[in-house]
C-alpha cells in the first residue's frame, strides 16, 4: 500500500471564521493521517506559491487575501491523498460546489474558498516542500490502519 502526502492550506477566510476544527474533522474521519500542522503569517512566500498567477490582473487581491490573518498549514497523507482531499474540498468556486464538499458547505465565492489543495503529486511535493522543513513532518504508526484499508 502506497501512501502519498498532500498540503492543505486552511485560508483566512476558514481562520476568520472559526471553522479550523470543523475542516481537520473531515479530514481525519475520513482516515487521513495529518504529518504536520502549523500556523503561519504568509508574506513574500505567497509570490513563489503563486508565480503561475503573477502576470493575471487579480494577482495582488490573491495575496492581500491569503495575508489578511494568519494560516494553518497542513500535511495529510494517505492512500491517493491529493485526489481524496481535492474530492473533500470541492469546486474552487463555493457557489457551483456540491453540498456535503467543504466548500460547499463553507464557501460563497471563488476567492474566500475556504482551503489550498494540492493538484498534483509534483504539485504536492513541491508545496509541501515550500511550506514545511523536513523535521516539521512526522511518520508515526496509526493504531486504526487495517480498518481503513
Amino acid at each position: 500500500m502506497s501512501l502519498e502526502k498532500t498540503l492543505v492550506i486552511l485560508k483566512p477566510s476558514a481562520v476568520q471564521r472559526g471553522l479550523i476544527g470543523e475542516i481537520t474533522t473531515r479530514f481525519e474521519r475520513k482516515g487521513l493521517r495529518l504529518a504536520g500542522m502549523k500556523m503561519m503569517q504568509l508574506d513574500e512566500l505567497l509570490n513563489e506559491h503563486y508565480a503561475h498567477l503573477s502576470e493575471k490582473p487579480f494577482f495582488q487581491r490573491v495575496k492581500n487575501s491569503m495575508m489578511a490573518s494568519p494560516v494553518i498549514v497542513c500535511c495529510y497523507e494517505g492512500v491517493d491523498a491529493i485526489q481524496v482531499v481535492r474530492s473533500m474540498t470541492g469546486a474552487t468556486n463555493g457557489r457551483v460546489a456540491i453540498p456535503g464538499t467543504i466548500r460547499g458547505d463553507f464557501s460563497v465565492s471563488s476567492q474566500e474558498n475556504i482551503v489550498h489543495t494540492s493538484d498534483s503529486p509534483k504539485t504536492a511535493i513541491e508545496e509541501i516542500n515550500r511550506f514545511f522543513k523536513p523535521e516539521e513532518l512526522f511518520e508515526y504508526k496509526q493504531v486504526h490502519m487495517p480498518y481503513l484499508y
